[in-house]
C-alpha cells in the first residue's frame, strides 16, 4: 500500500502545497485526490507567483479581466478565487462527508497586511464573501499583530488558517486567539462550529541552523520543535477548557505542518511527514514531495503525544549556542518578508502581463 493511503487511514489529511490553473484544467489535482489521498490544498503569493509568471495559461483570463476594468491586486485576487473556487468544489465532497472537518482549501489576504489587524480583518471577510464556498479558509499570518484579526474572524464565523507559526509558543497564542473567537460566539449564542487550523513550518528551522551546528544535530531542529508543539497541542485539546467548548458544539483546531519539503539534498525525501506523521493533524506538502512520498510503503511510528525525546534534543541545540525562542521571532519575521516580496513580485508580473497584453491587443487592431 501507498504511503500516502497508510497516511489517510491513520489519521493524518494530506493537503497538495500547490495551486495552478493547469492542474485544474488538466486533471492532474483530480488525480491527487482519487489515486494519491489528497483531501485538501494551499496557496500563498509565491505559488501564485510562480504560476502565472512562467505560465500563458492565465493570460486570456487577464485579458477578460482587463477589459471588464481590474487591475492590480484586484485582478490577482480575481484569477485565485476563480482557481481556489474550482478546487474547493472539487474537494466539496469530502467537506460533506467528513462534516467539515477535511476537504479546505486556503487563500491568503495580501500579505501587506500582516501587521494590520483591522485591514487584514476586512479584507478576510471580504475575500470569503467572494468566494462563496464553505470549504475555503482564509490564511492570517500568527504575528502579533495578526492575532486580534484571527480572533475577531473568528468571532465573525470566517474559517481562518493562521500560518506562519514557527514555535509552540507562536501556535499556543494563536490557538489562544482561536478559543477566545469560539468562546465569544458561544456567549453570543452563535454556533461555536468555525474551522480552524494552524500552520506550523518546520523545514525552515533546520535551513536556518544547517552551516551553524554539528553535522550529528543537521535535520534535526525542526523536527524537535514540531514534537514539542504538538505535545502542547495535544495537551489543549485534552484541557477542560476545550472539553467544554465540544460539549457546546465546538470544532477544534487542527495542527497543520508546513514547509515540509525536505531542503538538505542529503536527507531523505520524506523527511519531515515521515517524521511527523500523527493522527488528527494536517501534513501540506508540495507536489515533489507527495509524489515521492506515493513511492514509499511504510512510515514507522506515529508521533508521539508526549513529544518523545524533543526537549533533550533542543537542549542539545541550546548547547551549541543556537537561541529557539530569537529564532523563532527571526524566521516569522523573515517569513512576512519573503512573502511580502513575493507578493510585490506577483504584482510585477501582473502588471507586465497586462502590460504586454495590451500591447498586443493593440497591435491586432491596427493590423
Amino acid at each position: 500500500m501507498k504511503a500516502t493511503q497508510l497516511l489517510h487511514d491513520e489519521g493524518q489529511s494530506l493537503w497538495l502545497d500547490n495551486i495552478t490553473r493547469d492542474l485544474l484544467d488538466n486533471g492532474r489535482l483530480r488525480q491527487y485526490i482519487d489515486e494519491l489521498s489528497i483531501t485538501g490544498l494551499t496557496s500563498n503569493p509565491t505559488i501564485f507567483d510562480h504560476a502565472i509568471k512562467n505560465s500563458a495559461t492565465y493570460d486570456s483570463a487577464i485579458t477578460r479581466k482587463m477589459k471588464q476594468g481590474f487591475s492590480g491586486e484586484a485582478l490577482f485576487f480575481d484569477l485565485a478565487i476563480e482557481d481556489l473556487s474550482r478546487a474547493a468544489d472539487l474537494f466539496r465532497p469530502i467537506h460533506e462527508k467528513s462534516n467539515g472537518v477535511d476537504g479546505w482549501v486556503s487563500l491568503e489576504v495580501s500579505p501587506l497586511l500582516a501587521y494590520d489587524a483591522a485591514s487584514t480583518l476586512l479584507a478576510a471577510k471580504e475575500l470569503f464573501g467572494r468566494a462563496h464556498r464553505p470549504n475555503l479558509f482564509i490564511k492570517i499570518p500568527g504575528t502579533e499583530q495578526g492575532l486580534p484579526a484571527i480572533e475577531e474572524a473568528i468571532f465573525a464565523g470566517i474559517p481562518i488558517n493562521v500560518t506562519l507559526l514557527f514555535s509552540r509558543e507562536q501556535y499556543l497564542a494563536a490557538a489562544e486567539a482561536f478559543l477566545r473567537g469560539v468562546e465569544r460566539r458561544i456567549e453570543a449564542g452563535l454556533n461555536p462550529g468555525v474551522g480552524s487550523v494552524a500552520s506550523v513550518f518546520v523545514s525552515r528551522w533546520d535551513a536556518a541552523v544547517a552551516s551553524k551546528v554539528p553535522e550529528r544535530l543537521r535535520n534535526q531542529l525542526g523536527i524537535a520543535i514540531a514534537k514539542r508543539t504538538y505535545k502542547a497541542a495535544s495537551a489543549l485539546l485534552g484541557s477542560a477548557r476545550w472539553q467544554r467548548i465540544y460539549n457546546l458544539g465546538g470544532r477544534p483546531q487542527r495542527l497543520l505542518w508546513a514547509s515540509t519539503g525536505t531542503k538538505d539534498p542529503k536527507a531523505s525525501d520524506i523527511l519531515y511527514v515521515k517524521a511527523l506523521a500523527a493522527p488528527f493533524t494536517v501534513n501540506t506538502m508540495p507536489e515533489g514531495t507527495l509524489k515521492a512520498l506515493a513511492t514509499h510503503t511504510d512510515l514507522g511510528e506515529l508521533l508521539p503525544t508526549d513529544g518523545g525525546n524533543s526537549e533533550e534534543v533542543l537542549a542539545e541545540f541550546a548547547n551549541v549556542g543556537v537561541d529557539i525562542d530569537v529564532l523563532a521571532a527571526q524566521l516569522q519575521r523573515e517569513g512576512a518578508e519573503s512573502f511580502v516580496k513575493s507578493w510585490n513580485d506577483l504584482m510585477g508580473v501582473i502588471s507586465s502581463k497586462t502590460a504586454s497584453l495590451e500591447k498586443g491587443a493593440a497591435l491586432e487592431t491596427v493590423s
